[in-house]
Parts: C-alpha cells; sequence; structure tokens
C-alpha cells in the first residue's frame, strides 16, 4: 500500500510539472528577443530630476514591417545577419518628442551579434542620454544607457 501510494504521488507530481507553460528559452530555442521601442533616461543627482534622453523605434528589419510581440519585443533568429531601420527622436524636458530632430538610420545585425538563445536585449538611440546628437544605436543588455554622464 505504501509503494502504490508513493507511485501514485511520484506520478502526479511528474505530470504536474511536465504540464507546466514552457519558459521563453524553450518556446523558440533559436531566438533572441529585441525590444521594438527604447527610451534613455538618466537621473541627475545634483539637479535631482531624470533627464529624458532620445527614444530609438525598430521601424524595419531587412526592408519589412516588424512584428511586434505583445511584451513589446521582436523575436529574431540567432545566427543571422540583418538590416534594421531605426528611427531616433529627441525630447523635451518634459519627455514629449522633439519633431525637427528625428532621424534614421541601419543597424547591422551580423551572424555573430546573437548566438545565445532566448535573451532579451536593448537597442538605444546613443551610448548615453546626454550631451549627444544624431541617431547612433548601440545593442545593450541594459535598459540603462551604456555611459552615463557628469
Amino acid at each position: 500500500m505504501k509503494h502504490t501510494l508513493l507511485a501514485v504521488s511520484v506520478l502526479l507530481l511528474l505530470s504536474g510539472c511536465q504540464s507546466r507553460p514552457p519558459t521563453e528559452t524553450a518556446m523558440d530555442s533559436d531566438s533572441v528577443y529585441l525590444s521594438a521601442r527604447h527610451c534613455l533616461n538618466e537621473y541627475l543627482d545634483d539637479l535631482d530630476r531624470v533627464h529624458y534622453g532620445p527614444c530609438l523605434k525598430i521601424i524595419n528589419i531587412n526592408g519589412e514591417e516588424p512584428l511586434v510581440r505583445e511584451d513589446g519585443f521582436i523575436e529574431l533568429p540567432l545566427s543571422t545577419s540583418l538590416t534594421l531601420g531605426v528611427s531616433c527622436v529627441y525630447r523635451h524636458a518634459n519627455g514629449s518628442p522633439i519633431p525637427a530632430t528625428m532621424e534614421t538610420a541601419d543597424f547591422p545585425i551580423t551572424g555573430y551579434t546573437f548566438t545565445q538563445p532566448g535573451l532579451r536585449w536593448y537597442l538605444h538611440a546613443h551610448e548615453q542620454a546626454r550631451h549627444v546628437v544624431g541617431c547612433q544605436p548601440t545593442l545593450s543588455r541594459s535598459v540603462y544607457p551604456t555611459l552615463n554622464t557628469d
């Protein structure tokens, strides 16, 4: 009786583990996830406020409109060369966009850029949020600027 009860308990436990939904990595082991839109912000200690840096939006992948998931990410295949078309725009002190600053640029992805599946990536309009101009995309695993400004 003890062995039967133990066997049933183990079977129930195993079936419960198998019915769990797959993790993001397990869902598509040949992809990474790139944020479709990302804005840089930097907190300024000396001014005790947030500085709103530039925003970047992916507008095309190899000339085609990207398919943006519900979570705001685009699924990209591993080890594949692509060209991302992006638009960048700077923002006023209140966070609203400055239309006259909008620029576009291409960002190349090589077959060696994404080699580890399931990771989330962010494409920033620039390395830092302050004292920059232009659209110079930089790839990062972090939502924060690559460089802090003084």
